[in-house]
């Protein structure tokens, strides 16, 4: 079998005397759509901020593409990662943010510009070639020269997305994309969601709460509560067939909440 683009091996993260992620051991492979759902609190995204490098760990190991994400060898022993090694790791992984987090002062096209230029060594020409095909992607070529003031909030998540698929990278983690946007704004970034799903390679890790979205996106469910995998499996089994009885309340509770699963 091919080797997992990404593994976690007994990853724990503690804030303090709270344990958020709990001797945690789960692989994604090459290529995989992963949703990660659960209660608020249950550690998902700590999952994406460790990732990212955001968050350090308090214990375990994280291997992505093969190499060790937060060590590096020296000798015979692995020690921690330096500056050089978490910057190169860094660069095979994306992250869209709830917020979007889009540069104010910046319009569109220099939002999604930047980093390649900044962090590649990308040409101008060349980054802005690359933007625009990204922009008319999501819907946003039209909007090229405009400021983030002047979008919606779906329109600068979909700029958002544009900026983190401009540097390339293996993997893409999406961390509640659509919470912080009115319901009707929803629907155009799950579509632009939907499209990178159908017709990419990538490999993408999920949070959201948006459980039919969910279900449509992703080859495989986890389940988190309290920082440990409760249940996993494809779609159809977990929304469908759960086996265990915390996953069972969690989803009667979000269709007493209204949505479809």
């Amino acid at each position: 079998m091919a080797q997992p683009l990404i593994q976690l091996e007994h990853v724990t993260k503690r804030f303090g005397d709270l344990t958020v992620l709990d001797d945690l051991n789960f692989e994604v492979g090459a290529g995989e759509k992963l949703a990660l759902i659960g209660p608020s609190g249950s550690g998902k995204t700590t999952i994406l901020r460790i990732l990212m490098t955001l968050d350090d760990l308090s214990g375990g190991h994280i291997l992505v593409d093969g190499e060790q994400l937060f060590h590096m060898p020296r000798g015979e022993t692995l020690v921690p990662a330096d500056e050089k090694h978490l910057h190169r790791m860094r660069a095979k992984i994306g992250m869209v943010f709830q917020h979007f987090n889009l540069f104010p002062h910046k319009c569109v096209l220099d939002n999604v510009t930047l980093a390649p230029i900044l962090t590649q060594g990308v040409t101008p020409d060349a980054a802005n070639k690359r933007a625009m095909e990204l922009l008319d992607m999501v819907g946003m070529a039209e909007k090229a020269t405009a400021m983030p003031s002047q979008l919606s909030g779906g329109q600068k998540q979909r700029v958002a997305i544009a900026r983190a698929l401009a540097l390339q990278p293996k993997i893409m983690l999406f961390d509640e994309v659509t919470s912080a946007l009115d319901p009707e704004l929803v629907e155009e970034v799950l579509a632009v969601m939907h499209l990178l799903a159908r017709e990419t390679d990538m490999t993408m890790l999920l949070v959201t709460h948006e459980m039919s979205f969910a279900h449509d996106f992703a080859d495989r469910i986890l389940f988190f509560d309290r920082g440990k995998i409760v249940e996993s499996g494809p779609p159809s089994e977990i929304f469908v067939n759960p086996q265990e009885e915390r996953t069972k309340a969690f989803l009667k509770k979000v269709v007493a909440a209204g949505q479809r699963v």
